[in-house]
């Protein structure tokens, strides 16, 4: 099928065009293009302010787009709000964990479960009786490896028992795309290994959008990296070709280097 100039091909997840945003006279994101294969993990990153975060706010639809196109499996979705996006297939998390804190760990994903399920504002539905509800959210559960947590409060979990439950959310409707948002954030070493394997399990056949700041995470995740630098995508290739390109070299380590400086020398005082 031929599709017109200017039309999203559908042989991709997710695709930026051009892409702009500004906040009054100031750009944050500048002409950024990127293409995402269905199935493909990419790592977003980048020096602090560089625009990871606005990314993914465009691409969700918090925010609105400036100028250019966005497309979810060829499908215009710039303009869309956030929730008509969610039902297309793309789901996000965040870098601060946005949980129920008073429900437990079981009916935090069941909420996820029972719009995907078409139970919408069912007010005659028993929640007990919803047999595919339930069963979804224990299988959910189990890929989260928090089953043994089922009743447990969201707010008495530990942190990255937290974050699992967001990625168990994230997940629970079944969408095939999914954002998040320096998921290892705040974590320890060995949390944050038994996390990238968490986040390999769950989004097994998904296409999967990270960003992330350990670069531990991202090159041991990413099946391509895109590398942003003042709102602009300056790279994106391989693990092994992003590490050996001159230009991210210079733009992205070098920036590295200077906000360790500066932390050394803050910390010297």
């Amino acid at each position: 099928m031929n599709t017109s100039p200017g039309t999203p091909s559908s042989t991709f997840a997710v695709e930026l065009k051009n892409v702009f945003k500004r906040f009054g006279k100031t750009e944050i994101i500048r002409g950024a293009s990127l293409a995402v294969k269905p199935g493909e993990r990419v790592a977003i990153i980048g020096p602090n302010g560089a625009g990871k975060s606005t990314l993914f706010n465009l691409i969700s639809g918090r925010f609105g787009i400036s100028s250019g196109e966005i497309a979810l499996h060829g499908e215009r979705i710039d303009g869309l709000e956030p929730y008509e996006i969610n039902r297309k297939g793309l789901a996000r998390s965040f870098q601060v964990s946005n949980l129920f804190t008073r429900l437990s760990v079981f009916e935090n994903i069941r909420c996820a479960v029972l719009w995907s399920l078409g139970y919408r504002y069912s007010f005659w539905h028993f929640l007990a009786d919803l047999t595919d509800a339930n069963e979804r959210t224990e299988q959910v559960m189990e890929m989260i490896k928090l089953e043994r947590k089922r009743d447990v409060l969201a707010m008495n979990l530990t942190y990255a028992e937290q974050r699992a439950l967001e990625i168990g959310i994230t997940i629970a409707g079944g969408a095939s795309v999914i954002l998040l948002d320096e998921p290892t954030a705040g974590m320890s070493k060995s949390e944050t290994q038994r996390f990238i394997q968490l986040i390999r399990e769950v989004t097994e056949g998904k296409t999967l959008l990270t960003v992330e700041h350990d670069m531990g995470v991202v090159f041991g995740l990413a099946d391509r990296i895109a590398v942003l630098v003042y709102g602009e995508v300056i790279a994106f290739d391989t693990p092994e070709a992003v590490r050996a390109n001159a230009k991210v070299q210079e733009a992205y380590l070098g920036s590295m280097l200077a906000d360790q400086q500066a932390a050394g020398s803050t910390a010297g005082r």
